[in-house]
């Protein structure tokens, strides 16, 4: 098989990088390049384990003179996200990626590269198989299906690792390192209702055309909400006309703002023409409220049918369900105030799904913090809500944040050694999504926690492409900061 990346610096890397896209590892499909890891380990005759959930870790020892240096672990991720172009044909479980070279730019032609997880793979087993590079003892990590709610980290047994400083390759942004994640906690409301029969026009209400967007990139761009939206209609619809719930939907996933929302109701003919103006007159309010960031927003009703003893909310129920609507917090919460993080989102909340079932009402609430006492204060705040209107509330999916440390060691070191090493500022930046390395500062108390990446633009999408030269600096920073921890 020709080689599409020979000849580009550093060559170790790319090398590793091209044997890494020629081996099917989608999330859920690493076996096989665990398996090269593990056997190119045994051939350095370094020491390795792999667990049952995919993780496999290994076990480096120092470079002579720097056995009494403290330990640093190196991590990134085995799994990529498997997207392709709609007129691809590639076969993600059996195909090589179709590599590329343009300009500075690497990518796969008609899909994803997996670049984000890939060159960090890359590096460190380049960093293995060269005996010119003077570090620490090191503990490399490579987890399994990041992209699948982070589980291989989740499962991976930490009780062996003693690393005093950890390097993570999760950011994708040149002459930046991430410093700093949000948890993530899902707040699950549920209020018990109870239905009635009714007769009356039946009407569809939808909330629509909205940006959207992950709530972890995207909340602070203030996008609207369908649901928060929905009950904000519903209760100006309440003040003037009575109407009764049949049906009421909206979001579809936990990690994404709602776009779309909808609901069924009943009427009295008399107050069709009443109803229809007022849902018009809400409309122009909410565009109006949102002009700069939601062009396409739309609210609008559509008559169904004539309906007999049609079942909908008891009146009671209806309140307590419209009532939490128009109180649940929603968005960004607070910025950060940190020096290096400041104007950051900090703490926030997603309201993402609702459901009206036979016998309950379910609202979700996606909560992410990087103070992890703020992720638990707002979920109570979620509890004593619910419990307040007769609800029970639950947290589920409880992941825990990487908390930004002011005075963190190794991000001293990693400024002074940017900036002599390229005669700039190094950049420092948090991120308000879940990242792995909350995990690791959950599971090895007291670890000093920085990530660290070559650009990557487009990440996780067909049109996603590696820096060259980006990649080159990243691999020549990581041999100066390891030489740095060496010599301590």
């Amino acid at each position: 098989m020709s080689k599409v990346l020979s000849g580009l610096e550093p060559e170790k890397v790319f090398h590793f990088f091209e044997e890494i896209c020629n081996i099917p590892h989608g999330t859920g499909n690493t076996a096989a390049l665990r398996e090269y890891i593990a056997e190119f380990a045994k051939e350095k005759g370094l020491e390795s384990r792999t667990d049952e959930a995919g993780n496999i870790v290994i076990h480096v020892p120092a470079s002579k003179g720097a056995e009494n240096a403290a330990t640093v672990l190196l991590q990134a991720h085995l799994d990529m996200v498997c997207e392709k172009n709609d007129d691809s044909r590639h076969n993600f479980r059996n195909d090589p990626l179709d590599l590329n070279v343009m300009d500075d730019d690497i990518y796969a032609r008609g899909t994803t590269l997996g670049a984000e997880g890939g060159a960090g793979v890359a590096i460190c087993l380049a960093l293995l198989d060269s005996s010119d590079i003077i570090h620490p003892a090191l503990e490399i990590v490579f987890t399994a299906n990041e992209a699948f709610g982070m589980k291989g980290v989740q499962e991976l047994d930490m009780s062996g690792l003693h690393a005093k400083y950890m390097i993570g390759f999760d950011s994708d942004d040149d002459g930046t390192i991430l410093t700093s994640s949000a948890g993530v906690l899902l707040g699950n409301m549920y209020v018990p209702v109870k239905y009635t029969t009714k007769s009356g026009l039946k009407y569809k209400i939808i909330v629509g055309g909205l940006h959207g967007g992950h709530a972890g990139t995207a909340i602070d761009s203030y996008q609207a909400n369908a649901n928060i939206i929905m009950g904000r209609l519903l209760h100006f619809l309440g003040k003037s006309v009575d109407f009764h719930m049949a049906f009421l939907s909206g979001g579809l996933a936990q990690n994404a703002i709602p776009r779309e929302a909808d609901c069924r109701v009943l009427i009295d003919k008399k107050d069709a023409e009443r109803f229809e103006s007022l849902i018009s007159d809400f409309e122009k309010t909410i565009q109006n409220e949102y002009r700069a960031n939601e062009h396409n927003l739309m609210i609008y009703s559509d008559f169904l049918e004539e309906a007999e003893n049609e079942p909908v909310l008891f009146k009671k129920t209806q309140e307590r369900v419209i009532f939490l609507l128009n109180t649940v917090p929603d968005g960004v919460q607070k910025t950060s105030q940190e020096s290096d993080t400041k104007g950051m989102t900090e703490t926030s909340i997603n309201v993402s799904m609702m459901r009206c079932g036979e016998s309950e009402f379910f609202l979700q609430g996606s909560i992410r913090s990087s103070i992890s006492s703020a992720k638990y204060a707002l979920s109570e705040k979620l509890r004593y809500l619910t419990e307040m209107i007769g609800g029970r509330y639950e947290e589920t999916g409880d992941y825990p944040a990487w908390e930004y440390n002011e005075n963190s060691h190794l991000m001293a070191i990693m400024k002074d050694t940017y900036k002599e090493e390229f005669e700039n500022a190094l950049k420092v930046k948090g991120v308000h999504a879940g990242r792995e390395e909350g995990a690791f500062s959950q599971g090895i108390p007291g670890i000093d926690i920085v990530s660290i990446g070559p650009e990557v633009q487009k990440s996780r999408t067909p049109a996603e492409k590696l820096s060259i030269s980006s990649t080159l600096r990243t691999w020549k920073f990581l041999q100066s900061v390891l030489k740095r921890l060496a010599s301590e």
